[in-house]
């Protein structure tokens, strides 16, 4: 009599949560942490690893190269990347390269190296080898020089990351993870995603939210800036005119 196959364990799946959902920036704003905690759920208790991927609002990144011209160094022509995060961290129980191929990490847009950063502004469509709408990137072979100057630059002012031991296993199968948010962390809704791997693919996943604000008299300032610019425009000219006058005054009565 044949033996029955023993049945397959159930899917595995993670859960997490943030400490915190609402960071408010004010004037004495110097960074924030925030912890990521979870738990990966796995009745086969096959071997795991934990991605969490944290990235800020998407903002453009205008750039130039300075040249020499006739002995003076002028920029060139600027290049504008477009969707480029402006806070992204990327954390995991070991590094990428060893969870997962170069292709799956690509499709995830996991690591600083994969990012989908590019410069529509300097694409163009072309037929190539008799294939039609191929997109060239105009930058030729100094797109990637350009591309690592935006992501050195974000490094160096701490909104880019990438820490291959960042996530640790604390109990059995408890995680815990640290975010930590610069003084230049920008305003607008972040998203936390936490993806769970086993043998090389991305079994599960679940995204957090986490918000950015400015509070008290920078939240208003900055409100007032965004919906009426023409406004706070005219505001500021108004004000730096008054400032001007009193200045002028006051030295000339000493």
């Amino acid at each position: 009599m044949p033996v029955a196959a023993p049945p397959e364990p159930p899917p595995a799946a993670v859960s997490a949560a943030l400490t915190t959902t609402n960071v408010k920036v004010t004037s004495s704003f110097r960074g924030a942490r925030i912890v990521l905690y979870g738990a990966v759920l796995d009745p086969g208790q096959r071997p795991s690893d934990v991605v969490v991927i944290v990235r800020g609002p998407d903002a453009p990144v205008r750039m130039a190269r300075k040249t020499r011209v006739a002995g003076v160094w002028v920029n060139s022509r600027p290049v504008v990347f477009e969707g480029a995060p402006g806070f992204y961290m990327a954390a995991s129980t070991r590094p990428l390269g060893e969870i997962a191929s170069f292709s799956t990490l690509r499709r995830l847009g996991a690591g600083v190296d994969h990012l989908r950063i590019n410069a529509p502004m300097e694409q163009r469509t072309e037929t190539r080898y008799g294939v039609r709408d191929v997109v060239v990137s105009g930058l030729g072979a100094d797109y990637l020089d350009w591309r690592r100057a935006v992501v050195r630059l974000k490094e160096e002012g701490g909104l880019y990351a990438a820490d291959s031991r960042g996530v640790s296993f604390v109990d059995n199968g408890l995680f815990k993870a640290e975010i930590d948010l610069p003084t230049a962390a920008p305003i607008g809704v972040y998203s936390a995603e936490i993806f769970l791997f086993q043998d090389g693919q991305p079994v599960s996943q679940r995204v957090r939210g986490l918000t950015v604000e400015k509070a008290g008299l920078e939240r208003m300032l900055y409100l007032f800036a965004h919906r009426r610019p023409w406004s706070y425009g005219l505001a500021s000219v108004a004000i730096a005119l008054a400032a001007g006058w009193a200045a002028s005054v006051a030295f000339r009565r000493n």
